[in-house]
């Protein structure tokens, strides 16, 4: 190496270098030096010292570049201070981390295997830069679900990183959750190289081009790195997926294995895209808002649907209830965005409704959309709203805007367009006068029956189970004790996890902020809660998870009891046992009289799963909430990773759950369902 630099000289247009090659290379004197000099001599310096030293070159070129990524903080400073250089020779696999960490993709939770261990191998030096986090779990549903809970509770970016094959397929499945929540999250997956050299191991065996391609489109956006020099294509199409500031999602990359390893010669990296696409402003004014004042000018019975779109609309939203004397139903996904106690808050809607929310619903007049979509269970397969004549839809989303018949439809953001609605309902003087009407008096009684039907749920004793040998606490009683211990500690976040656990969840939630509980009911992705506690040990932000889960859910997903140890991750897992999926048992038996393949006879010591695992804390509790708080206490205290084992009651005592207020088109309902979603023609 240094009879290559003998030639070294200073001439008048810069510093030059001659190598073995016979070349000459210029490099201006102000804008790089030595170290960056060798990024861009290692496509030559192969030939001439050979793989292994020329590998071990860019290996410390790598590692350099990557410890001054994380002095300055960002690539675009980095470049500024003259320290690394705008021009490079690097991999397609460097180009990309480059490129993610230019979007502020800092984390990255990871199965590697064959399929990418080029990308393991720059993560490896920007890792141990510092310049990124690899968090290495069991399980690529695992990884989705964790970059999918970091993004959804702290607004962190994460990838996730898989090999090609089975492990991007189980990584593919979980990304339903991201996608059903409008969470914007990378994919990575390795992919079948691109010279068909003949069948890859783990590839789709099928002689075919592109099939996990045309796989990951269906789920969303996706790009395979077929060519390298189109990385910048392919980041800034990723970009506007997961920073879509309306219907965000995840981007599926594919990286097939041959191209990963190849150098990009002179490489620009101005060609890594920055800079997420701009929101919406309000609806455009094509006569859709004197129709919707006209509309709510005649209404007598207004109820307003809230969904995830109107996070950032909570004022408006509180005008608009008032002017409009009308009254919410609010999704799962923004419990807190109205006050639990406001007086026109009917809380949740739909099959795993609210009595005082399926009321709303059931007997509206004019019906208020606001960034919301109308998932089956939400408005009861179509149903939830058999007297609606007039429909006024506010959404980004044109699909979910028009989903309605008779529907104005505002398209745009929806605080910039509920900022001009309620400026023309006050110019039309509609201000407040019908406030305190008979429908919102309806409609709070309807509010007090639901509060007197949940406390005499909570006033149920512990029941006997033939499941248990003693006594045990119900579901309602122990994640009601879950939620009032949680709401004490303001670094608490809780997870609930699908069925009966996630219904109860909602239905009991008393949050008074967006943010501090997530249900996760875009897909009821059994698991989803156990391995957002991976959330905990990613972020920045430093928080408390809480996953509430059944026994099914857990032993779903159990490899949190490992990951969370491995990296640090601080939370509880309350696994609420009643040795069956309870809530499509009860669905069984609502339907068809009886439960089948629901439920379980094998006995599961999960105190003991538990604390086989070294670093975690594990214990059980009987038949008292009071032992469950102190439990919950201790492991907040102690921090690092715990579980506790709660036994719950499933039978047909009406105390043992909180009903259901609600239709759904499935099981022998179908007919009845369709029928009358056809009557009422919405």
């Amino acid at each position: 190496m240094r009879s290559l630099l003998a030639g070294f000289w200073t001439g008048r247009r810069g510093r030059c270098l001659r190598i073995g090659d016979g070349n000459c290379y210029i490099v201006n004197s102000c804008q790089i030096g030595l170290r960056q000099l060798l990024s861009r001599l290692m496509v030559t310096l192969g030939p001439v010292v050979g793989v292994a030293d020329a590998a071990s070159a860019v290996r410390v070129a790598r590692c350099q570049r990557a410890q001054d990524l994380t002095r300055h903080g960002d690539l675009d400073r980095a470049i500024a201070a003259g320290q690394i250089a705008p021009r490079l020779n690097l991999t397609l696999s460097e180009a990309l981390v480059l490129g993610l960490h230019r979007q502020g993709v800092r984390t990255y939770f990871a199965v590697l295997g064959h399929g990418s261990t080029e990308l393991g191998e720059v993560l490896h030096a920007y890792h141990d830069a510092g310049a990124v986090r690899v968090i290495a779990v069991r399980h690529e549903t695992e990884a989705s679900h964790a970059a999918t809970a970091l993004r959804l509770t702290t607004g962190e970016k994460a990838a996730v990183l898989t090999s090609i094959g089975p492990g991007a397929l189980q990584a593919m499945a979980g990304s339903i959750v991201a996608a059903s929540n409008s969470c914007g999250v990378w994919h990575i997956y390795g992919d079948e190289t691109t010279q068909d050299e003949g069948p890859n191991l783990q590839q789709i065996p099928r002689p075919e081009q592109h099939l996990f391609l045309r796989l990951a489109s269906t789920l969303g956006a996706a790009y395979t790195l077929h060519t390298p020099e189109a990385i910048g294509t392919a980041l800034r199409r990723g970009l506007n997926t997961v920073d879509h500031p309306h219907r965000a999602g995840p981007f599926f990359l594919l990286a097939p294995i041959n191209t990963q390893p190849t150098v990009l010669e002179d490489f620009n990296l101005r060609e890594l895209p920055t800079g997420a696409p701009p929101p919406l402003g309000g609806a455009a004014d094509v006569g859709g808002y004197d129709n919707a004042v006209s509309i709510l000018k005649q209404a007598s019975r207004v109820v307003v649907r809230v969904g995830r779109g109107a996070v950032h609309a909570r004022q408006d939203l509180l005008d608009l209830l008032e002017l409009a004397d009308g009254v919410a139903v609010v999704a799962p996904a923004v419990q807190g965005l109205l006050p639990y106690g406001h007086h026109r808050n009917m809380t949740i809607g739909g099959s795993k409704g609210s009595i005082s929310g399926n009321y709303a619903m059931q007997n509206a007049d004019t019906l208020i959309v606001v960034g919301s979509r109308a998932v089956c269970q939400a408005d009861c397969s179509r149903t939830g709203y058999p007297q609606v004549t007039h429909v006024i839809n506010i959404n980004a989303d044109i699909d979910a805007a028009t989903h309605y018949a008779d529907t104005v439809a505002l398209v745009g953001d929806a605080a910039s367009t509920l900022n001009v609605l309620n400026a023309r309902l006050r110019s039309a003087d509609v201000d407040g006068h019908r406030r305190h009407s008979a429908w919102l008096a309806q409609c709070q009684s309807q509010r007090r029956a639901w509060e007197e039907h949940k406390s005499r749920a909570l006033a149920t004793s512990p029941l006997s189970d033939p499941a248990w040998p003693d006594k045990v606490l119900t579901a309602p009683v122990t994640i009601s004790a879950i939620i009032d211990w949680a709401a004490t500690r303001e670094d608490v976040v809780t997870y609930f996890d699908a069925g009966d656990v996630q219904a109860l969840g909602f239905q009991l939630n008393r949050d008074d902020v967006v943010g501090r509980t997530v249900t996760e009911t875009g897909s009821s992705y059994m698991g989803f809660a156990t391995s957002a506690l991976l959330a905990t040990a990613a972020s920045d932000r430093r928080f408390f998870g809480l996953a509430v889960c059944g026994d099914g859910s857990f032993t779903m997903m159990p490899q949190i009891l490992i990951d969370g140890v491995q990296h640090g991750a601080r939370g509880c897992v309350v696994v609420l046992d009643n040795r069956r999926m309870g809530a499509i048992s009860a669905l069984q038996r609502a339907q068809y009289g009886a439960d089948f393949a629901t439920s379980s006879d094998v006995d599961i010591d999960f105190v003991a799963w538990a604390r086989s695992v070294s670093g975690v804390t594990a214990v059980g509790v009987g038949a008292s909430p009071e032992c469950l708080v102190a439990a919950l206490d201790e492991a907040h205290e102690r921090g690092g990773l715990s579980l506790i084992h709660v036994p719950v009651y499933y039978g047909d005592d009406p105390g043992g759950g909180l009903g259901t207020f609600g239709a759904w088109n499935v099981g022998n309902w179908v007919d009845r369902v369709q029928r009358e979603r056809h009557r009422i023609g919405l």
